[in-house]
Formats: structure tokens, C-alpha cells, sequence
């Protein structure tokens, strides 16, 4: 931190806010959204911060206004707190990756604390068992920002190498045929046999589903798919147990039990 910014007034914080019930926020998000002078974010994560909010100034935003808010964020952050908030983790498809390129191309003088939030992959996870405890990739289906040739060169690669794979941003009103394709190019290196877990608004107050079942199945369940969906494909070695995925680390190879 240089001289200026340790002088500084103002503070940039990129909050991560968890998967959206106040159970799973933690403590130094709340401690930074509580003292933050203003609280900025899409709509969605501000309604799932409510209770947090006292007398800071809030500003709301929409899809699409990414760049608008981390512009706003860092002009108010010269000399206040500022507390911009992103949904799961701020580095997994969130804030902090644009915030810090903003921040350098207007030659920002003062502090970011980027603040973890609990993913959307462990949120998914915990409720399907231990599907991701082996290596894994998380891949986004939103083609906004990224080629779909590109993302169908990961999900190739990922397959391949047998790694589970977590699917985020499946299926949009606009992107409704790209989750389909997605599992097309899965079932290319992966039986059908290989467990999947689809999970809906994973512990949020309303709307939470769980579902497991086969990657020859998966598409069964199409309708259940949209944008607030994580999908984990397991791997060769995953299996079903009780309603939960399993995938061994490799401690049945060592050790007996």
C-alpha cells in the first residue's frame, strides 16, 4: 500500500456474499457490509443482504451494468467505504476480476480487500454429499463474454481428462439450447452410468431442489435447468450412494475401512 493510500478516507471492498441465506455469509463480510458507508450490486445479491442494511447508502443495479457499477464503486471509494457485492465467491464468476481491471486503468489510489464467499459449487456440493472432493473444473455456459468454440474446447478437455466438472450459468431464456449441447459433448468420453447432480437456488430460503441422477438421464430433467442451477458431472470413479454422490479421493487404494 503506498503513502497516499494509507492517508486515504475511503476503502474498496469486493464482497463475496455467499450462495444467499444469511447462515452462510461470513463474519467479515458482515463485519464489512455492517460498516460500509455505501453498498453497491445487482439487485438479486442486495435482496439477499437486506438484513444487513441499516443507514449505508445502497445502490442498485442490473444484468448487464457490471462495468457501470465498478466505475461507480471506485469514484465513491476515493474517499469512502465501499462495499460492492457479488453473489457465491467474488473470483468465481464474480466482481473482483473487473473491479481490480477498472481500478488499474483509472489508476485507483486507494485500498481493495477482496472479501471469500462460500461458491456456488460448494453450496451444490454440501447438498449432493461429496461429489468434488478428486480434482475438478468449473465451466460457465454463458456464452455474453465467452466463444462458445472456446467453451466447448474446455468442456472437451475436462471430459477427457476425467475430472468432475461443475456447470454453471446452464440455460437461459436466450441460451436455451447450450446445456443440451453441453451434456452432448460430456457423453462423447463419459458413460452414461456417470452420476450428475442438479441443484437449483442451493441454500437459499426458497426454491431449493436436488436432484440426482445419470449423465444418460441428465436431460430428462431439462425444464428443471435454468439460471439459478449448478450442475456437477461426476467422474469415472463417482458413485451413488443413499441419494448422494460420492467420489473417492483414493484413500480405498491406501487403506482399508
Amino acid at each position: 500500500m503506498s503513502p497516499s493510500q494509507s492517508q486515504s478516507s475511503g476503502k474498496l471492498y469486493v464482497v463475496g456474499i455467499g450462495p444467499g441465506s444469511p447462515q452462510h455469509l461470513t463474519l467479515r463480510a458482515v463485519e464489512v457490509l455492517e460498516g460500509a458507508h455505501v453498498i453497491i450490486g445487482n439487485g438479486t445479491y442486495l435482496d439477499q443482504i437486506e438484513h444487513l442494511i441499516t443507514d449505508q447508502q445502497v445502490i442498485r443495479s442490473g444484468m448487464g451494468k457490471e462495468v457501470d457499477r465498478a466505475r461507480k464503486a471506485i469514484e465513491l471509494a476515493r474517499d469512502r467505504r465501499v462495499a460492492m457485492v457479488s453473489g457465491g465467491d467474488s473470483n468465481v464468476y464474480g466482481m473482483a476480476g473487473l473491479m481490480l481491471e477498472v481500478a488499474q486503468h483509472t489508476d485507483l489510489d486507494v485500498e481493495i480487500e477482496i472479501v471469500p464467499g462460500v461458491t456456488a459449487l460448494s453450496a451444490v456440493a454440501s447438498l449432493l454429499g461429496a461429489p468434488v472432493v478428486s480434482d475438478f473444473a468449473i465451466i460457465s455456459l454463458s456464452d455474453l463474454l465467452t466463444p462458445w468454440d472456446v467453451i466447448e474446447k474446455r468442456l472437451e478437455a475436462a471430459t477427457t481428462s476425467d475430472m468432475v466438472i461443475g456447470i454453471y450459468n446452464p440455460k437461459s431464456r436466450q441460451r436455451n439450447t447450450n446445456f443440451s449441447r453441453a451434456v452432448d459433448i460430456i457423453r462423447r468420453n463419459r458413460a452414461d452410468t456417470v452420476p450428475v447432480g442438479i441443484v437449483k437456488n442451493a441454500l437459499r430460503p426458497k426454491g431449493e431442489t436436488v436432484i440426482v441422477t445419470t449423465l444418460g438421464k441428465v436431460l430428462d430433467h431439462d425444464e428443471e435447468v435454468d439460471m439459478s442451477t449448478t450442475v456437477i458431472v461426476g467422474n469415472s470413479e463417482s458413485r451413488i450412494w443413499d441419494s448422494k454422490i460420492i467420489t473417492p479421493r483414493g484413500y480405498h487404494k491406501k487403506y482399508e475401512y
